[in-house]
């Protein structure tokens, strides 16, 4: 035991805990020592029997861990402390200890659910809140209450918002360590960066501030490795003599990161790491923190099925986490790219990995865990549209059958180490798609510089010495080599051969392109989304792809990888799935119904033809759909009918509502069995609607509309001409000279009609509800205004007396 850690004050306590209730919540701040010496603490008091299994986010922790741990017993790893990586292991027979990356934990629940040998676990760092954890917690929580009483829980961690997981373990007991080793001063900007200045060169402008005043090691924080990249381009001129620049990132092969957290004899390290350097590790020499504030988070868009990598600025609590890196061996000083002001804006904490990542290997398990995620004690539920979305991913694979439950090839998924695409791919096309399979959950082995063709990584693992146009990573190609080989031994013979195309489209059936037509290589993917190549790449101008990667972006995705597939492939693939659909439908840029008959894949129209013999109730449906984008078409005669019958209906008939809006609800109740023959917005604005309107009323209903709002008035002349029911009071339009002989006013049962009388021109002269009284009195005024201005027309002293006519004198 190291007694001068922090966190020796509060084993006691912790062990106490553990010794009663059986789980316990432990926040440490960094550089507490917890993930050394809680461990070996439980070890020491014989509260567990059986193996102590801790959980590390990454690779690198759980083999650093390990060895710390085996160090200060004065063992070798893979005595009384081992651990168990992806691909590695260096346990045995009396490893009491193993340190294990979070996914593996998982693995070893679904194929022993007691945890046979096991007495407690340990979740190191789950401020992370990996999906892996976030599940490994809730399984182990389900074991520790029907099968395991005597499973020991312990959550760790140093920036951990505690209490929901003390909650979630049943109210566990909250232990708290007290102050870091050393205490760290934080120095932020004086004012905020200028938006024009590049995020590295600041980065290094600050660099270079804190190397001139502080000594030891410097450890910089970035987002990714092309930050480190150009980061350590721009230092490498301006570094003073005797410091030595260390990239540190997940990618990077294990020899490379052990001599990034190992001690220099005789330089100044400067480490340039990601956020891999914020948890678990203690590197050797470091005095410094610079702070660059930004973080890489994946972005899992389920409606496109396609996750996307987007920087963001670091979360309080990842600052935290990062700034205890300074003050774990001696007194530390952190450089933060930001001001004081700046950081209350900040969220608290990083978003949980179930919140934002793909969910299809978390339904995969929790389907061969026989539940649902509102069944287990997760810590946060994932969203029920995305989960909806993985179901739907993996019922396309052939993972679950229609009732959601695993299927046998689930299983045989499950079993493999690779996401649930791969795991299909590699199920079904045996070990010749090992490379393919490593390859696609890898880092791209070429530079961004290369064409999108996946044949050419193909070609750079099969043919690794070369020559190639677009050389690869050393480094990454052997990294999926190993795997490679690991997966090809866990695959089972196929029963037939695949092309490289073939097995990218079994991962991927949902991402087959279909080129668009136009001179831009756009394609459109047979889940429904658009995806685009850069115009010169060599894939532009082929006809079917399969996309392996892009760029995620939702709106239309840039393609980064994808290989060209036959026609003959997709057909041998995926025959039960193409069909010739026949398609009726309403095109609203040609502005008419288009009928076809399509062979389709998904989304894909593989073949287009015209549908020649279309049954016309189909063309009619499509018609309506083009009838609710343009609307209804009124002509005068329907609009009158129409205030008809609303008329009728203010006065107590049973009669349909004509408005606007219930005649569009109801488009197939009252006008399909008119639209033959209409096809096309030109035939539809030429249709009157009068016709079936009238037919939505049986003769008694006609009857009574005629006898309570008569369609028709007839004149003095016998002519008939429409009442407008739209006006209030509903009116009639005719020539002064036709109401000749008149001698009472037009009447609608007790309601005067409003009558217009109008000049031989056809312009308004008067508007009256009483023509007697017209006649005695306006009619004078009128009269002598309009003797003069049309002559020919007759203008009697005593209209009352005077025949009804529209004709004029004849000319002398």
């Amino acid at each position: 035991m190291t007694p001068d850690l922090p966190i020796t004050a509060v084993l006691p306590a912790l062990m106490d805990a553990l010794r009663t209730r059986g789980r316990a919540v432990l926040q440490a701040p960094p550089g507490a020592g917890k993930t050394t010496l809680v461990p070996l603490a439980l070890r020491e008091a014989a509260l567990a029997p059986g193996r102590i299994v801790m959980l590390e986010p990454r690779r690198l922790a759980a083999r650093a861990a390990a060895e710390r741990m085996a160090e200060t017993l004065g063992e070798p790893v893979g005595q009384t402390v081992g651990y168990r990586v992806r691909g590695e292991a260096k346990v045995s027979k009396a490893t009491r200890i193993e340190v294990v990356t979070t996914g593996i934990l998982t693995r070893r629940i679904q194929s022993d659910p007691e945890l046979a040998g096991i007495g407690a676990v340990i979740f190191d760092e789950f401020h992370e809140r990996s999906l892996d954890s976030d599940l490994g917690l809730a399984l182990c929580l389900e074991i520790a209450g029907a099968l395991r009483p005597d499973l020991m829980l312990l959550a760790m961690s140093a920036t951990l918002d505690a209490a929901p997981v003390a909650a979630l373990m049943g109210d566990a007991p909250l232990i708290t360590s007290q102050g870091r080793a050393y205490p760290v001063e934080t120095r932020w900007l004086d004012r905020p960066l200028p938006k024009a200045q590049r995020f590295e060169a600041a980065l290094a402008d600050l660099t270079c501030t804190a190397l001139e005043q502080t000594t030891g090691g410097v450890l910089i924080f970035l987002p990714g490795e092309g930050e480190i990249r150009r980061l350590e381009g721009l230092l490498a001129p301006r570094v003073p003599p005797g410091c030595v620049m260390r990239p540190l990132f997940g990618a990077m092969d294990f020899a490379a990161q052990r001599a990034a957290i190992a001690p220099e004899a005789s330089a100044r390290k400067i480490v340039l790491a990601t956020s891999i350097a914020e948890t678990s590790l203690t590197i050797e020499g470091i005095r410094t923190v610079v702070d660059g504030g930004r973080a890489r988070r994946a972005r899992f868009d389920p409606a496109s099925g396609m996750a996307r990598l987007v920087t963001e600025p670091v979360s309080r609590a990842e600052a935290t986490q990062r700034q205890g890196r300074a003050g774990r061996v001696a007194p530390g000083t952190c450089y933060r790219l930001w001001t004081r002001g700046e950081e209350g804006a900040l969220p608290a904490f990083p978003p949980a990995e179930i919140e934002a990542a793909d969910l299809a290997p978390l339904a995969l398990e929790l389907a061969q865990w026989g539940a649902a995620p509102d069944q287990i004690p997760l810590l946060t539920q994932p969203n029920p549209g995305s989960y909806g979305e993985a179901q739907a991913l993996l019922a396309m694979l052939g993972a679950l059958d229609t009732a959601g439950h695993i299927t046998a090839h689930g299983r045989a998924l499950a079993a493999l180490p690779l996401h649930p695409r791969l795991a299909h791919m590699l199920a079904l096309a045996g070990p010749d798609a090992a490379p393919m399979a490593a390859l696609l959950a890898e880092r791209d082995p070429l530079p961004r510089s290369a064409p999108a063709d996946l044949a050419l990584r193909l070609k750079a693992i099969r043919s690794p010495k070369g020559p190639h146009p677009y050389p690869p990573s050393r480094a990454v190609l052997q990294r999926i080599t190993q795997e490679a080989r690991r997966l090809r031994s866990a695959a089972k013979p196929a029963d037939q051969k695949y092309s490289d195309a073939e097995m990218a489209a079994l991962a991927y059936p949902d991402r087959i392109g279909l080129r668009r037509p136009g001179d831009a290589p756009r394609y459109l993917l047979s889940g429904g989304k658009g995806a685009v190549l850069d115009a010169a790449d060599t894939l532009a101008g082929q006809r079917l792809i399969v996309v392996t990667d892009t760029d995620g972006n939702p709106r239309e995705a840039r393609i980064r990888q994808a290989i060209t597939l036959s026609d003959a492939g997709l057909r041998g693939l995926f025959a039960d799935q193409i069909a010739w659909h026949d398609i009726c439908a309403w095109s609203r840029r040609e502005g008419r119904v288009l009928a076809r008959r399509q062979e389709r894949f998904g989304a894909l129209v593989l073949d287009d033809r015209h549908w020649k013999d279309a049954p016309e109730d189909a063309i009619a449906r499509a018609m309506l759909d083009g009838v609710r984008e343009i609307g209804l078409i009124w002509s005068d005669a329907a609009r009158r009918f129409a205030a008809r019958v609303a008329l009728g209906r203010a006065a107590g008939m049973d009669l349909p509502d004509m408005s606007d809006a219930a005649l569009m609800d109801t488009l197939e109740d009252w006008l399909l069995p008119y639209l033959a023959g209409v096809t096309s917005a030109q035939d539809w604005r030429r249709f009157d609607i009068l016709e079936p309107l009238r037919a939505l009323l049986d003769w008694d209903a006609m009857q009574a509309l005629d006898a309570l709002a008569p369609a028709r008035f007839t004149t003095p002349l016998g002519r008939e001409i429409p009442i407008d029911y739209a006006a209030d009071p509903p009116e009639i339009q005719l020539r002064l000279q036709e109401m000749f002989g008149q001698t009472s006013h037009p009447m609608l049962g007790r309601t005067p009609l409003r009558v217009t009388l109008l000049s031989p021109a056809g312009r308004p002269l008067q508007a009256t509800q009483d023509i007697p009284g017209f006649w005695d009195s306006s009619y004078v005024d009128v009269r002598r205004d309009m003797r003069g201005r049309y002559p020919r027309h007759p203008w009697p002293e005593d209209p009352r007396q005077a025949d009804p006519t529209l004709r004029a004198k004849p000319r002398k």
